[in-house]
This record gives C-alpha cells, structure tokens and sequence, in this order.
C-alpha cells in the first residue's frame, strides 16, 4: 500500500488523495485505485514535471460504474516513488487536514462578514432612530389612522379614507400598527401610568418594530431563498448596507410592509414545491393568508408574483389539495379583511345583511381609481420608463449596473422583472413602488470578478448609500417630527402654519390638538401667506419683548418654515410696531427641504447653495401691531 495516500466517500463517488512521501529516491510512474466495496479497479499514469522528477498531488474519483480514474491536480507538488495501491479501509489523515486547512483559511473571512454585518445592523438601527420625515404617506397611511383608534390622539384621516369609494385598506394595519400600539398601551396601564402614553413614544416604538421585521424577516428571508453560502453571504451584506435599508424599510410605509410580504411569499413557494406533503399543505395555508394581505396592503403586490407563482401550477396540479387549502385560508382572510374594513367605513353598526349588501372591498377601490388617468393626473403622470431608467437607479446605485451587466438569473431577478414591468404601465411611478425590487435585485447580481474592478465599485457603492443615507435618513424634511414635538409642548399656541414643508403628523400632538389649529399651507405664494398671518397673528404686548413671557399669554400663532425660504428674509427683521412682527422661538439644523429647488429661477450654483447652505427648520411666534402701546423693542 502507498505511504500517504487516503480516500474519502461522497454520495456513491470513491475519492482518493495521492501525496507522494518526500523521501522517497525514485519517479512515481504509476497509482493503482481499487475500490474493494464495488470491486472496480483502475490505473492512471502520473509524467513528472519536464526536468523536475516531481509529481503533483493529486485527488482522484473512481464511480461504482466506471472503468477509469479522473484525476484533479492540485496545487503544491511533492517526490516520491514506486506503485501504490489503495483500498477503501485506508487511512483518512490527509483528507481531514485538507478540511482543517481550507476551514483555517475560511474561519477569518467568516468571522470578518459577521463582524460587518453587525455593524450595518448597528447603521440600520441608528438610521431608525433618526427622526427625518420620507413621505407623508408614512404616518397617514398607517400609524396616524390606528393610533385614532386606539389612543384619544388627534388624527386627521386624509382622502383615500374619506371619500365615496375608500381605496385604503385598515385590516393589514391592525396586526402590523394595532397590536403594537395595544402591547405598548396595556405595558403603559401596568406600570400605573396616568394619562395616555406620549404619542412621540409610539413613533419611536414603531420605528423599533420596523427596524426589527426588517432585521429579522427581510434578512433571513434572504437566507431561505438563497442555497449557496457564498453567494447567501455576498446578498446579505448588499441588501444590509443599502440605503434603501437604512431608511425606507424602518420607516413605517406600506411600501415596506410590501417587500416583507413578496420575500416571503417566495420563500413558502420555494417550500411548497420542496417540502413533503404535511409541510406543503401548511406552507399552502400561510401562503393563502399573506397572499390576501399583501393585496389588502397594496394592490401592487401581486404583479411580484407572477412568475414565481408559475412554479405553483404543476405542484397543484399534482398536489390538489394543497391548492384547496391555499384558496380556503385565502377566502377565510379576505372574507375577514372585508369585515374589519366595512365595520370601519359605515358610520352604523354593522349587520350581516351589511357586508352581502354594501361591503367595502378596497382593493377593487383601489384598482378603478388607478385605471383612470384623470385621477392619477392628480399625483403627477410620469412617462413608461420613469421606473426602468430613474427609479432604479435612484434606489439602487451601481448596483444598477451590475443588473444589466452581470446578472445572476433566478426566480428572484424574475420577480423584480414582472414587478417593475407590471408598475411601469401605470402613469404614477414613484421610486418607493419599487422597493420591493431592491432585496430581489441585490441578491440577484454577480459581483466583478477583476479585483480591481471589484474594488472600484465597493468604493462607489459605499460612498453612493453614505450620502444618499445621511441625506435621506437624517436630513430629508428631518425637523417635521421634532418641529411638532415642540409645538405640542408650547402652552400659548393656538395656531401653527406649516409653510413649504411636508404636512405634519398631527396624531404627534396628543391633547394639544383641542386648543392648536394646524394649518398646512404646503407651497402657498407669499403674499398670500402674509395675508393668512395678518388675519391669525395676535396683537403684540409687552410680554412678547421680554424672555419666554410671551408663554403665559391665552393666545398665540406661530410660523413654521424652512430656513432656505429666503422670501421671509425681508419680514424678519421688523422691530416696528407696523406690520407682521416675527420671533424665533426654535430651530433644528438637521433639516433639508428637497421640494424648494428652484433651478430656472435661481442657478445650480445658487439654489444649492441656498437649501444646503440655510439648511434648517425654524419655528417663529408672530404677532402684528394693533396700534398704541408698546416700544417696537423686542
């Protein structure tokens, strides 16, 4: 038998590592493998290297069926000589040591991506901690409306829950907001708390929840569908320092709830089709529930599972009742969500008689109102390839390169294709009907094999969700949350203009909303809103010129703008006792109003130099003369 020669057994092949003895004189010329279990046996010629009298190590297979080895060579070379013969009882030292050198040599790479995941976990969390305001649709279409239900807050439900035909659906919003805000308001009660919980406390706590489905269930979704540990590691690590991440998943959007809903309805197909029949049938069920409240969610989400709801149609047809199942726990859901829905939007209690008669089917609400153009012209109409050749890019970087030049194909990249084609024949096309795309896409793309390449775009992904993170998590309208913080705290307020930002969440004020009129004024001309301040502002008294006195009078309007809004720059100065008098009261730098760019009018150059450089939300308390009194002294 040869000196250091050893096999290993893998699914039927009998593979045998030949390391020739370094102290042996003369050239091996030939190996002999028999493998005694299935009694074949075969004979490979090694030729040394040109002048050298070494052989390479080298790994061989011999198959139950076959008549002849293939050999592998491997790097590292070593002398020997003499005929070797091997069977399967030999020893297994050098395969072992094969394995503990290639896991000392992957240990540090493990270790390196865990170490860097955590500390994008780490990013993730403190973006959800950072208060910057996305979209108003993330607190009006979600928390705002439940935190009315189940709190006394001040709620200001806006038109797709108040018109004829409601297009927005309540029932996804209980399990994902309700039970929440209820956990939060049983602990609250339990500790002997009076009052209501301060509304500020459950924007954080929903922000918490966000951070951690997206921690959780988007990441170890990830995990399910990809079988491949490399490539699983490579997806995780882009998925989890993406900005879209950071920023959007924890922010509470229906559009994040989305994404969630489409990975793991992909995983349950995934495990439909390859579990045994008990496992299948209750995958079936999950899949039929979160089916329907992905599309109570949102209409668009079953244009995501077009194509891998293909894999589907031969398992049930084999498979019937997994199929009977799915479409029961589909209906049970649906029957469910119409119910809550119904009960929500009649005034009077509901009958039975009420949900055959006149139910309240939101989704197909939602889809009529979609399909006409004159609605949609009411949002903004955006040409076919807003998606393809803006959104995209916008959302994903460099890693949208990669999607068109090297992409892996799977029943993920599939997904993301069917979702962006199907979103894209509608005419509103904003970037956040595609989030559900990015975790697809990212774990979806090869990464460039050249090391310099490779380095060139890690360099460039990094700095592209750095800035695009820092400007959208941070900065992005991020003085709205703390601005009506302030304003809740304010004893004189009654009135607050909301001028050129975002509307602000009113459930945040909790009871100060009895006495405080908000009025959002959004992108109103000047004029226009000194006009609304003269007729709102209260007359100017002594107690206005002298620190913090103006707090204890009954009465009080107050201005809340962007710094950057320079058209003010002419009013604040006033000291007189004519006219608009302003105040600062308040400020918070960390803000930037991205919808007040006024390229034509004022340059690149200019205008950057405006909203970057006066960034910043301010608060004034306004008052006006009324004639007589006073010295125009602040």
């Amino acid at each position: 038998m040869a000196i250091g020669t050893s096999e290993h057994r893998s699914g039927g092949w009998l593979i045998v590592c030949f390391v020739p003895p370094p102290r042996q004189k003369h050239l091996i010329t030939k190996l002999q493998v028999t493998d005694s279990t299935f009694r074949h046996s075969a004979t490979r010629s090694f030729p040394a290297l040109p002048g050298t009298g070494v052989v390479s190590p080298t790994y061989l297979s011999l198959t139950p069926s076959a008549k002849s080895i293939d050999a592998q060579p491997r790097l590292g070379l070593a002398t020997g000589t003499g005929t070797g013969t091997t069977r399967y009882q030999v020893s297994r030292n050098i395969h072992r040591n094969t394995r503990r050198a290639r896991a000392t040599h992957i240990q540090p790479l493990v270790t390196m991506w865990r170490r860097t995941y955590l500390f994008l976990v780490l990013v993730r969390l403190w973006f959800a901690l950072s208060p910057s305001y996305l979209h108003p649709d993330e607190n009006f279409q979600g928390p705002e409306v439940i935190a009315g239900q189940i709190f006394s807050y001040p709620v200001r439900h806006t038109w797709e829950f108040t018109s004829e035909n409601p297009i927005r659906s309540v029932a996804p919003l209980w399990p994902v907001y309700g039970l929440p805000m209820l956990l939060l308001r049983w602990l609250w009660i339990g500790n002997g708390q009076d009052g209501e919980i301060p509304p500020i406390a459950v924007f954080w706590t929903l922000r918490v929840l966000m951070f951690l489905t997206s921690f959780v269930l988007e990441d170890w979704a990830i995990h399910e569908l990809i079988h491949s540990p490399r490539h699983r590691r490579i997806a995780v690590l882009l998925v989890a320092s993406s900005y879209v991440t950071w920023t959007f998943q924890t922010h509470t959007f229906s559009n994040a709830v989305e994404t969630l809903v489409v990975a793991w309805c992909m995983v349950l197909i995934q495990r439909i089709v390859e579990s045994p029949q008990q496992a299948s049938l209750l995958a079936s069920t999950v899949l039929g529930v979160m089916a329907v409240f992905g599309i109570f969610n949102r209409i668009t989400f079953p244009a995501f599972l077009l194509i891998p709801g293909i894999r589907l149609v031969p398992h049930f047809y084999n498979r019937p009742s997994s199929f009977l199942v799915m479409a029961f726990a589909g209906l049970a859901t649906a029957s469910l969500a119409i119910g809550i829905d119904t009960a929500f939007y009649l005034t009077e209690p509901i009958t039975w008689t009420d949900l055959v008669s006149r139910p309240v089917i939101t989704p197909i609400n939602n889809l009529l109102y979609n399909m006409a153009p004159e609605n949609l012209a009411q949002h903004g109409l955006h040409p076919w390839y807003q998606h393809l050749l803006a959104n995209i890019p916008q959302l994903l970087g460099p890693a949208a390169v990669l999607l068109f030049t090297q992409p892996h194909l799977s029943l993920r990249l599939y997904s993301a294709v069917s979702g962006i084609f199907v979103l894209s024949i509608f005419q509103h096309q904003e970037a956040r009907f595609l989030l559900p795309t990015v975790p697809l896409i990212l774990s979806s793309v090869q990464l460039p094999k050249n090391r310099r390449a490779l380095q060139l775009w890690a360099a460039v992904w990094v700095v592209f969700n750095v800035f695009f993170g820092v400007l959208m998590g941070i900065y992005h309208q991020g003085g709205i949350v703390p601005g009506q913080v302030f304003m809740s705290k304010q004893p004189d307020a009654t009135n607050a203009i909301w001028w050129k930002t975002y509307s602000p969440p009113i459930w945040l004020l909790n009871g100060k909303n009895e006495v405080l009129t908000t009025h959002d004024v959004m992108g109103l001309d000047g004029e226009s809103l000194l006009k609304q301040l003269a007729g709102l502002a209260t007359c100017d008294t002594p107690a206005d010129r002298r620190n913090r006195e103006y707090l204890k009078e009954k009465e009080g309007t107050y201005l809340v703008a962007p710094a950057s809004a320079t058209w003010l720059d002419s009013y604040l100065p006033n000291k007189g006792l004519e006219g608009l008098r302003f105040r600062e009261v308040w400020r918070y730098d960390r803000h930037l109003n991205l919808d007040d760019l006024d390229w034509g009018e004022d340059g690149v150059w200019n205008t950057l130099k405006r909203v970057i450089g006066r960034r910043g939300l301010v608060a004034w308390r306004v008052t006006k003369s009324c004639g007589g009194g006073g010295t125009g002294e602040r």
